[in-house]
């Protein structure tokens, strides 16, 4: 990346000077709309209004004396000026949100927003208990939770857009650390009148038509992985629908659509209600682990270390979720 030199020593001593002098939250305006190239979702993201969002930048620029973004119509394109200032930023706004950890530790009083990414198993099914348990111990705490599938949740901990994550998978990029949090179990469901037997084996159940999460679904991934184990692609399967969360999957199979293959903690309800039907496979067991997920480089303020110190002293098992 080229930067403007000329600007790179005002920026160095801002870096330093800014927390003391400067409103945190006009960083954190800067960094949404560079982070979306857009006003617009800058202030959907940070719950501003537009004309908010526009005086934070005019604000910021006149502090630099330069032009941070070029307005092209809707279009927002950063200057060289802004890209070398995201970096700082970024890490400046770090640096003041550990200031506030450190005072709140001080004062015995955890406080802050927590703001993790989950992939749809954990983030609908196990996080809802976890925030509830941990918010009982430490009321001052909030959270926000951004719910997607596996694989873009990693990438937002690559990109630096999140500290810390939940999956459903184990990734081998060697960036990514990875804490192990609870077991799962995956289990195939039929709805209840189109399956009369629920005792087959694998091969058996796959020729079923079969209702999948999309591609980048932990349990999707997971799933094509026991397959391969067992000589079986995709291609062997008759794909009756695709979808883009497990709750749709489980509508699609209620609705006799087709039998699939998904998380024991996404349809314990509907199991209990004899809603969907269990068919046991006599020849396998598809266990699989959720992982908490950091970037190696990234050190993480004293609230996220508190949450997964919480986490880790949790049983792993069911019962305590």
């Amino acid at each position: 990346m080229e930067i403007s030199y000329s600007i790179l020593p005002k920026l160095f001593c801002y870096k330093y000077a800014t927390i003391l002098t400067m409103d945190i939250h006009g960083l954190k305006v800067f960094a949404s709309v560079f982070k979306n190239k857009s006003f617009t979702k800058a202030a959907e993201e940070i719950h501003l209004s537009q004309p908010t969002i526009s005086d934070h930048i005019k604000a910021l620029e006149e502090e630099l004396d330069c032009k941070l973004f070029d307005r092209l119509g809707r279009t927002v394109i950063p200057t060289k000026e802004a890209e070398a200032l995201y970096s700082l930023a970024e890490e400046i706004i770090e640096k003041a949100t550990n200031v506030k950890d450190i005072i709140g530790q001080l004062k015995k009083e955890l406080k802050g927003e927590l703001t993790i990414g989950a992939s749809t198993i954990p983030g609908t099914y196990l996080m809802p208990s976890l925030m509830a348990a941990f918010q009982k111990k430490y009321p001052s705490v909030s959270f926000q939770i951004f719910i997607s599938d596996s694989k873009e949740i990693a990438e937002k901990v690559l990109k630096h857009e999140l500290l810390l994550g939940v999956i459903g998978m184990k990734l081998s990029n060697e960036q990514i650390h990875h804490i192990p949090f609870i077991e799962d179990e995956l289990i195939a469901v039929a709805s209840p009148h189109s399956i009369k037997t629920s005792i087959m084996t694998l091969r058996d159940f796959i020729k079923f038509p079969m209702v999948l999460r999309e591609e980048g679904s932990g349990t999707r991934r997971e799933l094509e992985r026991i397959l391969e184990n067992r000589g079986i692609t995709l291609e062997d399967v008759k794909i009756a629908g695709i979808f883009g969360s497990t709750d749709a999957v489980k509508q699609a199979v209620k609705a006799g659509l087709g039998t699939s293959i998904l998380s024991e903690y996404a349809v314990i309800d509907e199991l209990k209600h004899n809603i969907l039907k269990e068919i046991k496979l006599s020849d396998i067991q598809m266990g699989r682990k959720f992982y908490f997920i950091t970037h190696k480089k990234r050190t993480l303020p004293f609230l996220y270390n508190t949450f997964l110190q919480h986490i880790k002293a949790i049983k792993t098992d069911s019962k305590n979720i």
